[in-house]
């Protein structure tokens, strides 16, 4: 019976290097907390991987735009965060995370997602209420 070659019988094997390059992307955030969340979202049935991280961008996607308005349903009832996704749902899923994580690396992603909340400013202005 002839042998396989080496070679051969690694390329069926998935490179564990490559399972890493799912980690998610979160700029200010410790190597430390970055890890914290990739086991979060393997250990939760809520989460899956890069979940996080999508929810972030989604949500400072939201934030940043020049509207700041509410999506809304078009002629038909499509609504557009079925292809993109809801931030506000992703914005939730950011606070589930916040609960779920250490205090540490809690406090790191807060810091972030606070920023991005205050560049949102308030939802609604208290001061300048007219009837």
């Amino acid at each position: 019976m002839p042998r396989r070659r080496p070679g051969r019988i690694r390329a069926g094997i998935p490179d564990r290097h490559q399972s890493q390059n799912s980690r998610p992307v979160i700029d200010r955030l410790s190597s430390r907390a970055l890890s914290e969340i990739v086991r979060l979202e393997r250990t939760r049935n809520y989460l899956q991987p890069g979940d996080t991280s999508a929810a972030l961008r989604l949500w400072k996607d939201y934030v940043h735009r020049p509207e700041r308005e509410l999506w809304h349903d078009d002629e038909f009832g499509n609504v557009h965060w079925y292809c993109c996704g809801d931030p506000l749902e992703g914005r939730a899923l950011l606070d589930g995370v916040i609960r779920a994580m250490s205090p540490r690396g809690a406090r790191e992603l807060r810091k972030i997602i606070e920023e991005l909340d205050a560049f949102m400013g308030p939802p609604y202005p208290a001061t300048d209420r007219r009837r």
